[in-house]
């Protein structure tokens, strides 16, 4: 893991311990930092005490800062035995005296008391990003790669990390990717941690100088944390603002022209990201779509920027799998693609998909972010059929109704069978859903294993 000398004997509250949450307390513990954790999830609570470097270790004393809750003390997880770790809720206790308080990117600081109660205090909300900022003077020489942007970031990340390791140089993934990066193994000198950014993390990070950052796109999301679309616009252009003169930011052309994301930023080497005409396709077998052409060719720039050759580059566009939930093959059944888009929660990022395939049957519905399809409707004639399901399903087949054949199915289940029922050879079964899973189910990954095995059951 990375750890940090900076953070021994410092305070830290810690909100939230679920990947990254509970790396964030494993790391500063095992810095020598003093912490109270919480969560309302006492599963997590528990879950972090029962995985090293926490478990097995002996007992603690009083919670600094409050030893008037007469909390009980707690293991003590750091292996020389200096740092605390208590569980308490920040939000019951006093936070003066603590150096930081560290929540997780879930947490929305726009309406959740913990915000106004560090304020109070004087305390700073950071979040792991901000720790790994922090930690960087004390790492070997190496380089930062920071991606954000509403759509591609996670295609744009694994694509970079698999160029560079196609090119043999040491490197991590780490961020909203899934991956936290302070649970990371430190690399070698000359290694480059490639790191997936959402407008949360952002949102916490103060000092992250990285020596490429880019932006892939902005498009209407996540609106309920932002006064409107500028202001989340504001929240992206923040990732070139920490970055010293003369470094790369990789832009797309269209948000600097309508947000001017470049304005704060100090002197950097700018590189647009020119449009692609929406029937391109790309050449490389995990990229299909026009967005994933333009997901290549940030991440072409990227690598050229580090000192990969162009040979190499082109061995690893070819040789990239693609990830999962995100213009996935499942199978083809009897002739019939069934693709896995299921990462797609918006309708900008289901556009492209529509326009990757010539005859598709189309599964979309879920807990809407919009209340139109409107950037969908250039590929409508890409749509044989649509299938609806979840919350929005009667608004969406109401939105479709006499510009495609749809159906009301209600459950992917339902539609998935519907679609297979119907479509013939060499068309597509596509779950892209135009919304987030949370009505239906745990998550988007949740919703494609369900979609994967729903297919493999017909075969």
């Amino acid at each position: 893991m990375i750890t940090s000398p900076l953070w021994a004997a410092k305070s830290f509250a810690v909100l939230g311990l679920a990947r990254s949450g509970a790396a964030t307390v494993r790391a500063l513990v095992a810095s020598g930092a003093r912490v109270v954790a919480w969560d309302t999830d006492a599963a997590k609570r528990d879950a972090l005490l029962e995985a090293p470097p926490l478990q097995g270790r002996g007992w603690g004393g009083d919670m600094p800062h409050t030893p008037r809750l007469g909390i009980a003390p707690t293991p003590n997880p750091s292996p020389e035995g200096e740092g605390l770790l208590t569980f308490a809720d920040p939000e019951t206790i006093d936070l003066s005296g603590f150096d930081a308080v560290v929540v997780s990117p879930g947490v929305p600081l726009n309406r959740h008391p913990i915000a106004a109660r560090a304020r109070a205090a004087g305390v700073p909300i950071i979040g792991d990003i901000e720790l790994f900022a922090q930690a960087r003077a004390s790492l070997p020489a190496h380089k930062v790669v920071g991606v954000t942007g509403t759509n591609g970031k996670s295609t744009t990340v694994s694509l970079i990390h698999h160029i560079l390791q196609t090119a043999g140089v040491p490197s991590r993934l780490g961020g909203n990717i899934g991956l936290p990066i302070l649970e990371q193994e430190p690399l070698p000198e000359g290694g480059v941690y490639v790191l997936e950014l959402s407008s949360y993390q952002i949102d916490l990070t103060q000092t992250l100088d990285c020596d490429v950052a880019v932006l892939l796109n902005i498009t209407p999301d996540h609106l309920d944390r932002y006064d409107g679309l500028a202001d989340y616009a504001a929240s992206k252009a923040r990732l070139f603002a920490m970055q010293s003169p003369q470094q790369l930011a990789v832009v797309d052309g269209e948000a600097e022209a309508d947000f001017d994301v470049l304005d704060d930023a100090e002197d950097p080497i700018i590189q647009f990201v020119a449009d692609v005409d929406p029937g391109a396709v790309a050449d490389w077998p995990a990229l299909r779509g026009p967005h994933n052409l333009l997901n290549a060719k940030a991440a072409i720039a990227v690598a050229r920027h580090l000192g990969v050759a162009d040979a190499v580059i082109d061995a690893a566009l070819v040789s990239f799998a693609g990830l999962p939930h995100r213009m996935e093959h499942v199978a083809t059944i009897n002739g019939v693609a069934f693709v896995n888009d299921s990462k797609a929660t918006n309708p900008e990022s289901v556009a492209p998909a529509l326009a990757a395939f010539p005859r598709i049957h189309w599964i979309l519905g879920g807990q809407a972010k919009s209340d139109d399809l409107d950037a969908c409707a250039p590929a409508f004639d890409h749509v044989v059929k649509a299938y609806t399901i979840g919350a929005s399903g009667q608004s969406f087949a109401a939105i479709l109704a006499g510009r495609v054949p749809v159906e009301r199915s209600g459950t992917l289940a339902t539609a998935v069978a519907s679609a297979a029922a119907n479509a013939r050879s060499g068309e597509t079964v596509l779950l892209s859903p135009a919304c987030a899973s949370f009505d239906q189910f745990r998550d988007f990954e949740d919703r494609g294993d369900q979609f994967r095995a729903l297919v493999e059951a017909l075969a």
